[in-house]
């Protein structure tokens, strides 16, 4: 790997970045040349039992296939277990993108850098919910 892509700020410690999603934020660490996925002090596979979130929070390193080994450290905090892992994933990917501009190409065609925006509606006043009337009744 050349010193060309690799941005500045990367003294050799680790690569922040944050992602997010609905109201979970991840603070994502990204350790060169180690591995292993520690969320919130525990292994990733602990925290995130199904299977199912288990990928989507390998995913970017999937799709991006980048050369150098990492391990990555992650602090997670708000929201469901769900949308806790797809912050993962978006953190994940933006380090991940500092890291080396080349991996953007199929990141970004993934949708892994793009935040989800998709958020729960507010609750309107005179409803039960953010859409949900009262039921009527003719008589």
């Amino acid at each position: 790997m050349s010193t060309k892509t690799k941005p500045a700020a990367f003294s050799g410690k680790y690569i922040e970045a944050v992602g997010r999603r609905k109201t979970s934020v991840a603070r994502v660490r990204l350790f060169a040349n180690s591995e292993g996925i520690i969320v919130n002090n525990i292994d990733y596979k602990k925290y995130f039992v199904t299977p199912d979130m288990q990928k989507i929070v390998e995913d970017a390193f999937r799709k991006s296939r980048p050369e150098t080994r990492f391990g990555v450290s992650v602090k997670v905090e708000g929201g469901g277990i769900h949308s806790q892992s797809e912050a993962v994933r978006h953190g994940m990917s933006r380090a991940l993108n500092d890291f080396d501009i080349a991996l953007r190409h199929s990141l970004k065609k993934a949708g892994f850098l793009k935040r989800d925006p998709r958020m729960k509606e507010r609750r309107k006043f005179g409803l039960k919910k953010a859409r949900r009337a009262p039921q009527w009744s003719k008589r």
